[in-house]
């Protein structure tokens, strides 16, 4: 009989202290980029604007249009207005804690893995000089930390990070849930400034026919990443021998020796997975997984490539 041995939750102090493995990862910088012209090339950050800096003498090369022609004849030689681009934007984090984290054959359970990704990637926002906020989420409860680029801002994230896991006391109920990954989109929508870097951290058991269309709209201003929590067990199953999977009163275990239940089990994968294939394809969501056996700082630093998108 398969029993896992993963931890279950995660405290704020264990949150904090990813500080230390962030450091090693990078996400883009806020610090802005000079340019001799606003309007010439447009921004790959959606939804970023262009400052005047300064005046500088002209240089072979400059645009004949960045030309400061006041300047020029005040001066009697030709002066360029040099511009900064604006990249200093809102990083949103998505944490779904729902019921079907509440689980794992191995490493850690599907919701500590979403925390930690979550905090990792706020820190790493933070001094990139980002502003960062969050969406959290489970069956019963949502809310909502609204981008701040205050080390205070990450803190209420982490804390609310921790308050809304389950606990291994107090499992998941089986009761109606007033909350969900739909309910989470059609909120981040609402709340997401444009030009925002938005990362759903999920598992996506729970995907719907709306699921599609909600990420469209939310990625049609935005830049945005879905990040899938996934044990071992949701992609093979043991040859032989029992195995629990969460329930919505704790485990529930299975005989991995029957062959009927073994198709089944295999047939509702790939179905699964094929519209969680298209769900994505269709409303361009860029995808990458992270399972509970990684350790999350390993996982990140092979995902976000240049610029902190996901390769």
């Amino acid at each position: 009989m398969a029993q896992s041995n993963a931890a279950t939750h995660i405290t704020l102090p264990e949150l904090v202290r990813l500080q230390a493995d962030a450091r090693a990862l990078k996400l883009p910088s806020a610090r802005p980029v000079r340019s001799r012209q606003a309007g010439l090339r447009q921004s790959r950050q959606r939804g970023r604007g262009m400052t005047f800096a300064e005046v500088r003498q002209y240089q072979p090369g400059d645009d004949i249009r960045s030309i400061d022609w006041r300047v020029t004849a005040r001066r009697q030689s030709p002066h360029t207005k040099l511009y900064e681009e604006e990249r200093e934007r809102p990083v949103l984090l998505i944490a779904d804690l729902g019921p079907t984290l509440f689980f794992a054959s191995t490493g850690a359970y599907k919701q500590v893995r979403c925390a930690q990704v979550a905090a990792l990637l706020a820190w790493l926002a933070l001094w990139a000089g980002d502003q960062v906020g969050g969406l959290v989420f489970n069956e019963h409860k949502l809310e909502v930390i609204r981008p701040a680029r205050r080390k205070k801002s990450v803190l209420r994230l982490l804390d609310t990070l921790a308050n809304h896991q389950h606990r291994p006391d107090v499992p998941p109920q089986a009761t109606a849930p007033r909350h969900g990954l739909d309910t989470a989109l059609a909120e981040a929508r609402r709340v997401a400034h444009t030009g925002s870097r938005i990362f759903i951290i999920s598992d996506f058991m729970n995907i719907s026919d709306n699921t599609t269309s909600l990420l469209g709209a939310l990625g049609r201003h935005n830049t945005v990443s879905a990040l899938r929590i996934m044990d071992p067990l949701e992609k093979q199953l043991p040859d032989s021998g029992q195995f629990a999977v969460a329930g919505p009163e704790g485990p529930i275990w299975f005989d991995a020796s029957n062959p009927a239940f073994k198709k089944a089990w295999q047939e509702k994968v790939v179905t699964h997975e094929r519209l969680l294939e298209d769900c994505f394809r269709t409303s361009g969501v860029q995808a990458a997984t992270i399972m509970t056996s990684e350790e999350p700082a390993a996982a990140l630093r092979q995902l976000l490539g240049p610029g902190g998108r996901i390769g």
